[in-house]
């Protein structure tokens, strides 16, 4: 059944609307905005008495139990991170990427439309925990392509410290472009010139110069990863939600996220 009806908690006006283009204009730019679709308004009024905390969790548990497989966690400290599943979401999860190193990268980029409003996002964690997230890179004439390269080169810049301290990076990202840019064409590139042979341009040739430049220094203690996209992957969907953020937000610096670093309350954002 479609969702009718939209709770906003926290927005430009907290309310009930009726239809998913009056909530979204309450919720757009909004990084901490708070909301959730119903399939009737008397469910929506009934979560709407609650707080909204209260409301994901009653639908997590929902969700859980209607697989079977709900499980029981232990409270988390506050302020740490908490960890979430594919059951809290509303989309399969993908096969889990396989995790070969203790730092693990993801790097998504956002735009819209496309070419015009884009940023960029990456989600860090160390032995599968969630560290650090960072967002920013905005350009009003951007390109999807242009902003998952700029993830790729920052990942590549984060990397490095990582490997300075003698630990092993990956780097796991949904543009099998930009990860075929640096992995397998750059080096025929710069080859020839930095063409693609006979003097054909290349599009977006400073990014990418500045990432195989990256690459060609630590590829030995790197591993590049492609994973699938808007599949509950969630270090993508978390580095997706820090790239709609750059964008909505208009952020050109690269900075770290240090708001709410709760996974559900997150992954709750406008994707991309």
């Amino acid at each position: 059944m479609s969702k009718k009806h939209y709770v906003v908690w926290k927005g430009a006006q907290p309310g009930i609307y009726d239809s998913w283009p009056k909530a979204k204009a309450q919720i757009d730019g909004r990084p901490d905005a708070q909301f959730m679709g119903f399939p009737s308004l008397e469910e929506a009024a009934m979560a709407y008495e609650a707080p909204y905390g209260q409301a994901l969790s009653k639908r997590t548990k929902e969700k859980a139990g209607a697989t079977g497989s709900a499980s029981s966690a232990k409270p988390k400290a506050a302020g740490s991170p908490s960890k979430s599943t594919s059951k809290s979401r509303s989309k399969p999860a993908a096969k889990k990427p396989q995790i070969v190193a203790d730092i693990n990268i993801y790097c998504d980029g956002a735009c819209s439309p496309n070419p015009g409003k884009s940023g960029t996002g990456i989600a860090i964690y160390q032995k599968e925990q969630l560290v650090e997230l960072w967002y920013g890179l905005y350009e009003p004439n951007g390109t999807n392509n242009t902003a998952e390269l700029k993830g790729m080169l920052e990942s590549l810049k984060l990397a490095e410290n990582y490997i300075f301290d003698k630990q092993n990076v990956q780097i796991l990202s949904d543009s099998k472009y930009s990860i075929d840019c640096i992995t397998k064409w750059a080096k025929g590139w710069k080859a020839k010139g930095w063409t693609r042979g006979k003097g054909e341009e290349i599009k977006n040739l400073e990014v990418i110069k500045g990432c195989f430049e990256y690459y060609e220094r630590l590829k030995a203690n790197i591993t590049i990863t492609h994973v699938r996209g808007h599949a509950n992957i969630e270090g993508n969907e978390l580095s997706d939600r820090m790239a709609v953020i750059a964008r909505t937000q208009r952020e050109v610096d690269f900075r770290q996220y240090t708001k709410t670093m709760d996974i559900d309350t997150i992954l709750a954002m406008t994707s991309g």
